[in-house]
């Protein structure tokens, strides 16, 4: 399968802003098995903030590193790290593969393969891997970023396995795609349709300076501000900030979620959300989109999860199908998560 190689500023339009990193540990993935971890532990991959380095810093093996190291003279073609996807399973669309501080010691090619393994079993040596990112090079101490030519994966997996050959080190490893959801066979049943395990995706935001949107649609209310999203602070009368979330299903909501979890100094002053019913991004982004508001503005509370129902008079208009919401903070501040309680519509 080609690959390209693009740059961030393209691979955060093309790739970052329209799919999910489906392995990253704030989603729940983690390493299963790895070949080596002799310097640098595998699970370092995963970790969702910027590798760090600590010069003069040794362990016992020797100079420490933020991310994944193995021995020297790997007598094999390959070092290898297994990961379970953070979602039931997903098609893959490309991945970054990130050498920070490894200079000298970095993995000087790698590829990546998927496998599905039912019956949350997992890989073992009778497991068909395939190729879904093409053997490639890699530079030392520095982002690349990688993206399948013929776009999205046919097949689904809920493992990777990321191979460096021979050996050496890197420091963090983002898979983006999009998750498979397993929806609930009854389509009265309501669900989170802007949960990543749902295939929600936030394409689009004002801001995202102290911390980004992809983190409104984890799972659960995190443990800090730092896995929030977060807006610098406005000197503009009349600002607001904003985000653009497409839900995995078309549907029906019933009940919106906007949680200010560890946001005590900093939550907004008021909530805004609205809904469009759009057939593509491109149409939800256009500035001739009309949205419809489904909360009008409201105080909002620090440290809370706000609850909003049709049966509290606050949650209107939301009798007809919706495929993308907007969630605005008047003027800004920070949320945690973005719950967006929906019917399913064919």
């Amino acid at each position: 399968m080609p690959i390209i190689a693009i740059d961030q500023v393209q691979f955060d339009a093309q790739v970052r802003s329209r799919y999910s990193d489906v392995i990253g540990s704030k989603l729940g993935g983690k390493v299963i098995s790895c070949s080596d971890e002799f310097f640098a532990e595998a699970s370092n991959l995963l970790a969702p903030k910027p590798p760090i380095r600590d010069k003069g810093r040794y362990t016992y093996n020797g100079a420490w590193y933020d991310g994944w190291e193995t021995r020297r003279h790997n007598p094999g073609p390959a070092d290898w790290v297994i990961i379970k996807l953070g979602v039931a399973s997903a098609r893959i669309i490309g991945c970054e593969i990130d050498t920070a501080f490894f200079d000298g010691n970095q993995a000087p090619a790698i590829d990546v393969e998927g496998a599905f393994v039912p019956d949350d079993g997992v890989p073992d040596a009778n497991t068909k891997w395939s190729v879904i990112i093409d053997k490639t090079p890699c530079g030392p101490s520095q982002r690349q970023f990688f993206v399948r030519a013929d776009g999205l994966t046919e097949d689904f997996y809920n493992y990777v396995r990321l191979n460096m050959y021979p050996d050496g080190g890197i420091a963090r490893f983002r898979l983006y795609g999009t998750p498979v959801p397993v929806f609930p066979t009854v389509l009265s049943t309501v669900i989170d349709l802007a949960h990543v395990s749902s295939g929600g995706v936030a394409i689009a935001c004002s801001d995202e300076h102290f911390g980004t949107i992809d983190n409104l649609l984890l799972p659960g209310r995190g443990v800090d501000m730092g896995d929030g999203w977060e807006t610098t602070r406005s000197r503009r009368p009349g600002h607001e900030d904003w985000v653009i979330v497409r839900l995995g299903a078309r549907g029906i909501i019933e009940k919106v979620v906007v949680d200010t979890a560890f946001f005590r100094g900093n939550f907004p002053d008021k909530i805004r959300v609205e809904a469009v019913d759009a057939s593509s991004d491109a149409n939800a982004l256009s500035s001739e989109t009309k949205w419809k508001v489904i909360v009008a503005d409201q105080k909002a509370k620090p440290d809370f999860e706000h609850e909003y129902r049709v049966s509290d008079g606050v949650l209107t208009g939301v009798d007809e199908p919706v495929t993308y919401v907007k969630l605005s903070m008047i003027p800004d501040g920070g949320i945690k998560r973005l719950r967006i309680f929906a019917r399913r519509v064919l």
